[in-house]
Formats: C-alpha cells, sequence, structure tokens
C-alpha cells in the first residue's frame, strides 16, 4: 500500500509525500492500536466517529514524519484498493477533508520517500503534542497479542493444516476446548502431538482455563454488545466469513464454518486451538450476526 513519489497532500505548512495509508474505522482499524474502534480511536487522540477516518502517512520536505487524519473515507479506500492491484493512484486530501495533521506515525513503516531526509519527528519546537510512535511489540503483551490474530487471520490456511481434528477427541479436552499448543507464534511451529513435563502440563491448563474464560467472555458479548469494533466481520472463502474478536487479554479468530484460534497476553506466542464442538458453531454465527462489517 504505497503511493508514488509525485503523490503530496498540504499539511503543516509543507507539501506531504505520501508513503502509506490506512483506514480507521469500526470495521477496518489497525488492531496493534487498540481492542475496539474507539481504543484506536483514543490513541490517536480522536473521537469514534461513526464513519471512521483515513489515515495518511508520509513526509515532509525535510524528512519529518506526519499523519494526516481525512473523513473522506472513500478517497483512502479506493487509494488502497488501487495501490493493492499495482496501480498508481494520487492520494490527495482536500482542506476542507482534512480533520488534523498529527506529528509522528502510529505505525511502524517500512519504506521511505526518495530525495529527502531519513523519517524523522518534527522540530519539538514546530509541533504542541509529542509525536505518534508505533506500540512497542519488543515483548509478549496486548499489541502483539493483537498482531498475531491479525496474522492468523491472514495466513489461516497455513495454521488450519497443522491441525488434525482427531486431537481434540484424542486429548480428552471435550468440545470447545484447546487441543494442546499449536504453535509459539509462527506459521511453521510444530503442531505433533509432544510428551509434556510436569510445568508443560500446569501451562497447558492455564490455557485451557484461559480459553474457557474467552468463550464465556464472547458468548456475553452476544447479549450484552462491547464496545464498536470488538467483534468484525469480513470475507471468507465459499459461504463462511471471518470472525474476530477481542477482549481484555484475549483474541479469537475463527471461521463461521470451521474451529477457532485463542491468543491470550497470559500465553505469549501461544496459539490455542479451539475445536467444533456442540456449542461452537451456534457462537459464532451469533457473533457474526452481531459483527461488524466492512462496507
Amino acid at each position: 500500500m504505497a503511493g508514488t513519489d509525485e503523490d503530496a497532500v498540504t499539511a503543516a505548512d509543507d507539501a506531504l509525500y505520501v508513503l502509506t495509508a490506512v483506514l480507521l474505522t469500526p470495521a477496518q482499524f489497525p488492531s496493534v492500536l487498540g481492542d475496539d474502534y474507539p481504543e484506536a480511536c483514543a490513541a490517536l487522540g480522536l473521537a469514534p466517529l461513526a464513519d471512521g477516518y483515513g489515515l495518511v502517512l508520509g513526509q515532509d520536505g525535510e524528512g519529518a514524519r506526519w499523519t494526516i487524519v481525512t473523513d473522506d473515507v472513500s478517497l483512502v479506500a479506493v487509494a488502497i484498493a488501487s495501490w493493492d492491484c499495482g496501480m498508481e493512484y494520487d492520494l490527495s486530501p482536500t482542506e476542507d477533508t482534512v480533520v488534523v495533521a498529527l506529528p509522528g506515525w502510529p505505525l511502524a513503516v517500512a519504506v521511505a520517500a526518495p530525495g529527502i531526509p531519513a523519517p524523522h519527528d518534527p522540530d519539538p519546537a514546530l509541533v504542541d503534542q509529542p509525536p505518534l510512535a508505533p506500540p512497542d511489540t519488543s515483548g509478549w503483551g496486548p499489541a502483539q497479542r493483537r498482531m498475531g490474530a491479525d496474522e492468523v487471520a491472514l495466513q489461516w490456511a497455513l495454521w488450519r493444516e497443522q491441525i488434525d481434528d482427531s486431537e481434540f477427541a484424542s486429548t480428552g479436552t471435550g468440545a470447545d476446548e484447546p487441543s494442546g499448543d499449536a504453535g509459539d507464534g509462527s506459521p511453521d511451529a510444530d503442531a505433533d502431538a509432544r510428551t509434556e513435563s510436569e510445568d508443560e502440563a500446569q501451562e497447558s491448563g492455564g490455557a485451557r482455563s484461559g480459553v474457557r474464560r474467552v468463550l464465556a467472555e464472547a458468548r456475553a458479548y452476544v447479549d450484552s454488545p462491547p464496545p464498536l469494533g470488538r467483534v468484525r466481520s469480513s470475507f471468507a472463502p465459499g459461504d463462511a466469513r471471518t470472525l474476530r474478536a477481542d477482549g481484555p487479554g484475549w483474541s479469537l479468530v475463527a471461521r463461521t464454518d470451521d474451529i477457532a484460534f485463542v491468543l491470550l497476553d497470559d500465553a505469549p506466542g501461544e496459539v490455542l486451538p479451539v475445536g467444533r464442538g456442540p456449542e461452537l458453531p451456534g457462537l459464532l454465527e451469533a457473533l457474526d450476526k452481531m459483527a461488524v462489517r466492512p462496507s
């Protein structure tokens, strides 16, 4: 999702060379910023408008990092779709659609505009607030957990093929519970059965308890709707949907016609599969009905 080096918008009294853009809406927001849409908006100091925002990340002529917030969500969505298809698109929000220009970037950006100084924060004397910075993902925590769930959703087939459905019955954990450790946070993790030491058995028991708590809290969402964006539904092959739910200390990724995976703050690097027992299908269907969806 990168623009051309000729893309520019006016911000902070200078031209902004656009590097990338993302949506910040109830159905699509950078989950690294929060468990729900209002939390993600709060990370940028924005009010959670119903229609959301587009975030345009770039550099000014001196190389300083800036984030332009626009309420022209459709413009940003078209730009992202064009870039994803390998086409150029001049992303230039008009002045009347720019909500605010924020110093810094809330997300990590791996590219830089050519011909200007390397990316850096604006001169503190020129801004009236601390620059935005990406959340710290160097250690396991909420941001890293949510990024892990993003990866599971994106690479569903790779994670799913590691799971033998017979394990759900053979481990004796019962339906709708984790069958074991699906990995250490990478798609290459070994999902084969292994002999547990005493410590590992205790950790596994803790994970199962954590998953039961997640399923209970997800069920509670059906009766008491959580903050907007806590439950999201997106496209999946066939007639299925990909579900994403988050809560305090946990993330859940599921296909409505298949199993689910759970990630926990209390289980660093683990991705825990949840079998499709008698209760999971109904829970996923109920969550999908209440979920927000991309327009």
